[in-house]
């Protein structure tokens, strides 16, 4: 009996996303609104801003700045941080969630920068990744921020601005950034990853969106925009009573 022919898999189609002339008026207004975008995390070195970064997994950068003012006062290299051990990092960092674990992720990681990359921060996504801590993420923002890398990290803020706008749509975090990778403007790679996290953290917020505010409301493919709610409707309607 003959065999019958398996079926081929249809090749996913990526999401629609704005087309080139409204992403690069996207990227044009957001570089406008920011023209020197940068990290609000605060840190002396790369290899304090793995640390930062690490430490920000479920938690604000706000939160991780004081947290760390002290403790990179006194511990700025891998060394330093060995030093200062286990139980000397959970002190500065007990007011950031996860602190037990993440302290211990900070002296093993500091343990393999030496061991294995004396004591430097690689500048590669794969082997920064192998630090324990340092997810994919965390590697991105390092490249970008550090090292001058075209990178994109996507974060809450970044996945809700690219699926919101029609920027880069995606189903997980790795479809936006394969998406941002594909459609950013070259020109706009650099700073593309602190312009959508600001924006996102500051105006296309997750429960009420700033669209009265936005620089880019008029490319944003977002349904419900939310009204300025300093201004007013009447009662009446537009057109006074029936």
């Amino acid at each position: 009996m003959a065999k019958t022919p398996a079926k081929s898999k249809k090749k996913k189609r990526a999401a629609p996303t704005l087309g080139p002339e409204k992403t690069a008026r996207l990227y044009a207004a957001l570089a406008e609104d920011r023209p020197a975008p940068t990290t609000e995390l605060k840190y002396h070195n790369p290899y304090t801003l793995v640390v930062a970064v690490a430490l920000s997994a479920q938690a604000t950068d706000v939160g991780v700045n004081k947290a760390t003012r002290k403790l990179f006062e006194i511990a700025d290299t891998p060394d330093k941080m060995l030093a200062l051990g286990e139980e000397g990092v959970a002190e500065h960092i007990k007011t950031i969630g996860l602190w037990r674990n993440k302290a211990k992720n900070v002296i093993a990681l500091s343990q393999m920068l030496i061991d294995d990359y004396d004591g430097k921060v690689p500048e590669n996504r794969d082997e920064l990744t192998k630090l324990p801590g340092v997810g994919r993420k965390t590697a991105n923002v390092v490249l970008n921020e550090a090292f001058g890398h075209e990178t994109i990290a996507v974060d809450t803020h970044i996945f809700r601005v690219s699926n919101r706008t029609g920027l880069a749509p995606g189903k997980t975090p790795d479809e936006v950034e394969a998406q941002l990778e594909r459609v950013t403007p070259p020109e706009f790679k650099k700073g593309a990853h602190h312009w959508l996290i600001l924006h996102g953290r500051y105006v296309c917020t997750a429960r009420k969106p700033k669209c009265w505010d936005c620089v880019i409301a008029d490319i944003c493919k977002f349904k419900d925009k939310t009204p300025d709610p300093t201004k007013k409707t009447s009662s009446l309607g537009p057109k006074g009573p029936a």
